[in-house]
């Protein structure tokens, strides 16, 4: 399922099209591992077991491609992929090779055993592994700055991303001494995980959905007796009360361009308590209260630049808002556009 949305949201930003992968792979071993739970149950790994080393060296290589991958589509720079792949294909393929000529690894049953058998080349590879997967797992804390430095990826994708790192110190934790449940815990929290960022990017879609014209409304409605719990009232008392707010915006502009007219002095001038007020323009497709008088200054200050009243970024104040950086976020989202591009076409 996050896989399918991602995929989807890969056909419109090329930046999704890694965890697209990434999350589909996750989601087939998972699958496989269905087949061998009761393998899985029974277990009892011994230190350092190859198949976890593996496993741990593939977690943390596939969640550490995104810095390659998001700056620059993945597509376009396979050579560099391919690359950083390498040394992670080589132990696979160099283990498949072993298990193939029937060589059975070294069983270690506790960590006093090591040092005696370090020369061997067992267990030097298996610590070749695991640096191998500290190399990936670096890479992966080095990921949230490196994303950072691209405006345009969402502020919540880094917090992901950070979450992942830690989730991965789960791994090797899991890796360095086995157990069941805390193999269970590493799966449910990676579930989780990834839910999170399906889920704020399904909002991400519904936040980019058009908004609602603007319709002059020429008479205030009547105050709203609607009764409470009546379920084929509740739509009509919403849509009053809106018409209502509707009025008061469109006939008190000097009000709420003074940037520091917010939700409270709203509620106040119409007559409305916060979760009215918040209900009322949420049933005509805004996010927020904030969001819906910022719609306003954002008309009002489209019409001050093609009257020519606004030249400037700096005298963007005069449509009610506070800095020009608020002004830049909230003409993107409003609009679609940039409020630099859109200055400079009147200018």
């Amino acid at each position: 399922m996050i896989a399918a949305v991602m995929a989807l949201f890969a056909r419109h930003r090329v930046q999704y099209l890694s965890l697209t992968v990434v999350m589909g792979l996750f989601g087939f071993a998972f699958m496989v591992m269905l087949g061998f739970a009761q393998e899985i149950e029974a277990a009892t790994p011994t230190i350092l077991a190859p198949g976890l080393l593996l496993g741990l060296t593939a977690a943390v290589f596939l969640q550490s491609i995104y810095p390659l991958s998001i700056p620059m589509p993945a597509y376009l720079q396979w050579k560099r992929m391919l690359v950083y792949a390498a040394p992670a294909f080589g132990v696979i393929l160099l283990y498949g090779g072993m298990l193939l000529l029937g060589l059975q690894p070294v069983q270690i049953r506790n960590w006093q055993e090591i040092p005696s058998l370090f020369l061997t080349s067992d267990i030097l590879l298996r610590f070749i592994v695991l640096a191998l997967s500290f190399y990936y797992l670096f890479n992966m804390f080095r990921l949230p700055r490196t994303l950072l430095q691209h405006p345009d990826i969402p502020r919540y994708l880094v917090a992901y991303t950070f979450g992942l790192c830690l989730s991965s110190c789960i791994f090797v934790w899991l890796t360095l001494d086995y157990s069941l449940w805390l193999l269970i815990v590493w799966l449910v929290i990676l579930t989780l995980q990834n839910l999170y960022m399906c889920f704020r990017t399904l909002e991400t879609l519904a936040l980019s959905l058009p908004k609602p014209e603007m319709k002059a409304v020429e008479e205030e409605p009547a105050t709203i007796l609607a009764e409470e719990g009546r379920e084929e009232d509740f739509n009509e008392a919403n849509r009053l009360r809106f018409e209502r707010i509707e009025f008061w915006m469109q006939h008190h502009h000097d009000e709420w361009k003074d940037y520091t007219f917010g939700r409270d002095q709203l509620c106040t001038a119409v007559g409305l308590n916060r979760h009215l007020l918040l209900q009322s323009v949420r049933s005509q497709g805004y996010n927020n209260i904030h969001e819906y008088i910022n719609t306003y200054r954002i008309a009002e200050l489209q019409r001050m630049i093609a009257r020519g009243e606004v030249r400037t970024l700096g005298a963007c104040q005069d449509a009610g808002f506070g800095t020009i950086k608020t002004a830049r976020s909230s003409f993107e989202k409003v609009t679609g556009g940039s409020l630099d591009a859109f200055l400079a076409q009147y200018k």
